[in-house]
């Protein structure tokens, strides 16, 4: 596996303008992102994180290249365990996606801007250029407007067009304030445990027919809905024998 660096040139990314924008939404912006980014540099070294895996799961968090799906309210806890590493995902070009894109890039993320509903043709090649690279590449997958919880094709045919295995996890919090979005956002309280479980990759063989994007997408929503579940009824365990606290090399 090769090192990853997030120094590294970033070919995939594409960078909005600012001028899209208003005088007022560009201050905003900076705001937020400024609020964002540190209340996650802050909040984030206090949380007890365990790593769970079914069986057949990575073995590692920065494995790479694969193809990860996590629901989007995870986001938060994501950009602080997964930081750093270089994964490549897809931004919204949507004002939301905008200053979420700009937060997750000072953590190492890469942004590929496009979304399920704009820009989704240029973005996946993107994307597919970054799995040829050897990265991995992540889609928060019910994102960016939902429906909540339900998985989208763009993955499941990226995985049969790159070659590279589909993987998932979701991040359960034991104390967090949720938002009343649409997602339901999930923003942890300080000194919360977190337990992130991994679930069985799946691969995807370059031969399969559209039917059969259908039944590897059903296969993914199998696998979040069950790690997911897993995650939020075994969270209060974190730090138990069974679920140590990950302590990042």
């Amino acid at each position: 596996m090769p090192e990853a660096s997030t120094r590294e040139v970033a070919t995939t990314e594409v960078t909005a303008s600012p001028l899209r924008f208003t005088l007022r939404q560009r201050i905003v912006l900076r705001l937020i992102i400024a609020a964002g980014y540190w209340f996650i540099r802050l909040i984030g070294p206090t949380l007890r994180v365990c790593v769970s895996r079914e069986e057949g799961a990575q073995q590692t968090i920065d494995q790479r290249p694969l193809i990860v799906s996590l629901w989007h309210a995870c986001q938060i806890p994501a950009t602080y365990v997964c930081r750093d590493i270089g994964v490549r995902v897809m931004s919204s070009n949507s004002y939301d996606g905008e200053y979420m894109g700009r937060i997750i890039r000072k953590f190492g993320f890469v942004a590929v801007k496009g979304s399920s509903s704009r820009n989704a043709v240029r973005a996946l090649l993107g994307l597919r250029r970054a799995l040829q690279d050897g990265w991995t590449v992540a889609f928060s997958i019910d994102g960016p407007r939902g429906p909540r919880r339900k998985v989208k094709p763009g993955p499941v045919a990226l995985a049969r067009s790159s070659g590279v295995p589909l993987t998932m996890y979701h991040m359960a919090v034991d104390r967090a304030w949720v938002l009343h979005t649409w997602d339901r956002l999930i923003i942890p309280k300080p000194f919360s445990r977190v337990l992130m479980r991994f679930g069985k990759m799946i691969p995807v063989p370059p031969d399969a027919s559209d039917e059969d994007l259908e039944r590897y997408q059903q296969q993914l929503q199998d696998a979040l809905d069950r790690v997911c579940e897993f995650a939020e009824a075994n969270v209060q365990r974190v730090g138990e024998a069974e679920f140590p606290y990950y302590e990042r090399s």
